[in-house]
């Protein structure tokens, strides 16, 4: 009975395995690697498969958006198969109303998810299954996950950056952790922050002990650094991390390193070290696109064993486009709410929550500081963008500046008008819901309102 159990398991993950292969041609592979990758086929018969998904949104995703293919697909393998399946593997399997009771009385978070590691200073709650995968950062997951097999001779140093709240820490985190469950904890993986680095250098110099440093970080498998723009200019730290870097790359050693900014851009940083970081792979992470957006929102949702309905949904994706860590504290407001008051949380709630952060946002914010990061942005002069010139190469800034002046300070059309050139407050009006009209459709142009949104912020 058990080897003819062992059989049929291994022909189901065969089987499944050249489903998958056909399929990942298919589709895009941001999508592959976010909703497919983790699925198995746990029962067939010559009538039926059942498809295992890790959650009930993926489960949802696939069936809806898939299921076609994928029946066609195994058609070609088992012609007499008339449906697929699907179902939530494990213990995941309550519906989300259930998860959400059960989940309030043991507090909504166990203390688990935020115990740390004391070897590692890694968060066991970050995983790469619980990443979400789009085209914006699509190279630096791929990069990160072909890391875990080949430590230390595959994209050596890993160099990863992005804006704050974008997911690079969940995504260094998670490939740490997948590697100790990869290698059976025999692979040694330390992650700190550069802050945490730097207070080690200033404890060990202060204390005669710098022996103590060379032994906490040169002799580890993988080390993975966070944020470390901030050792620019930092002399002692930026030596001992320089050495530190030559010792574990010289024997083979891992090294991933994450930044708000490329190496070139990091300020005051020694040219041996931005050197270091640009001999192996640098790969970006971006802000989420609308469609990314969306599933980070309802995969957070699931996670926290909360239920929020699609229009409340597509109002946070929309709204909030620069930051996952913004899309978060949205959701533990939304919890937290659904927990005390034990109803399901209205538009008009979501709205109220989307609207106080965006006061905040505007506490620091002038109409002078938009204009000169539009004018930054398309290294055109403000003069020029507030001028009466009609050449072509001024109409997309002075648009982006109007949709922003309104966007950001909720300022009047006529303001506007009389900010941007004296022009009439019509012209206002068709740019903004211009804009707001191509956001849905356009990437490119979200990703420009964001960076000069990020340049906006710099300069409150």
């Amino acid at each position: 009975m058990l080897a003819t159990h062992r059989i049929r398991t291994m022909r189901n993950e065969e089987l499944w395995q050249s489903v998958l292969s056909e399929v990942e041609l298919q589709v895009s592979r941001a999508n592959f690697l976010t909703w497919l990758k983790n699925s198995r086929l746990i029962e067939s018969n010559d009538e039926a498969i059942v498809i295992a998904l890790p959650n009930h949104f993926a489960k949802e995703w696939v069936e809806s958006k898939y299921d076609k293919l994928i029946l066609g697909i195994v058609r070609n393998f088992i012609a007499s198969v008339k449906k697929v399946e699907y179902t939530v593997e494990g213990g995941m399997s309550k519906p989300p109303a259930q998860r959400t009771r059960a989940l309030v009385s043991e507090k909504q978070l166990s203390i688990e998810e935020f115990k740390v590691d004391p070897d590692t200073n890694l968060n066991p709650r970050y995983s790469l299954s619980s990443f979400v995968v789009g085209s914006s950062n699509e190279l630096a997951y791929a990069a990160a996950s072909a890391i875990i097999q080949s430590v230390g001779t595959k994209y050596n140093p890993l160099f990863i950056y992005g804006g704050v709240g974008l997911g690079k820490t969940h995504l260094i985190q998670g490939v740490g952790n997948e590697i100790k469950i990869f290698h059976k904890n025999k692979i040694k993986v330390k992650y700190v922050t550069s802050e945490k680095f730097t207070n080690d250098v200033v404890w060990a110099i202060r204390n005669k002990r710098t022996e103590d440093i060379k032994s906490a970080y040169r002799h580890i498998d993988v080390l993975i650094v966070d944020d470390i723009q901030f050792i620019g200019g930092k002399e002692k730290t930026e030596e001992e991390f320089f050495h530190t870097f030559n010792a574990l790359y010289e024997n083979n050693k891992q090294i991933i390193i994450s930044s708000d900014r490329p190496p070139k851009s990091i300020p005051i940083l020694e040219e041996r070290l931005r050197s270091r970081f640009e001999s192996g792979m640098i790969a970006d992470v971006g802000f989420p696109d609308y469609e990314t957006r969306v599933a980070i929102i309802k995969n957070k949702i699931q996670e926290k064993g909360a239920s929020l309905n699609d229009e409340c949904v597509d109002l946070i994706a929309k709204k909030i486009s620069k930051s996952i860590r913004e899309i978060e504290g949205i959701l533990n407001k939304v919890v937290f709410y659904q927990n005390n008051y034990q109803k399901p949380v209205s538009i008009a709630h979501i709205e109220k929550i989307v609207s106080e952060i965006g006061e905040k946002d505007r506490i620091n914010i002038n109409p002078n500081q938009i204009i000169k990061a539009v004018s930054s942005f398309f290294e055109i002069s403000p003069s020029d963008l507030t001028g009466k010139s009609r050449n072509k190469e001024f109409i997309e800034p002075r648009q982006i500046a109007m949709y922003l002046l309104r966007d950001m300070l909720d300022m009047s059309y006529p303001y506007i008008a009389n900010k941007i050139g004296k022009r009439d407050h019509t012209t206002v009006i068709y740019a903004y819901k211009k804009l707001n009209k191509d956001l849905d459709q356009n990437n490119s142009l979200t990703e420009k309102l964001n960076e000069i949104k990020e340049l906006v912020n710099k300069m409150g």
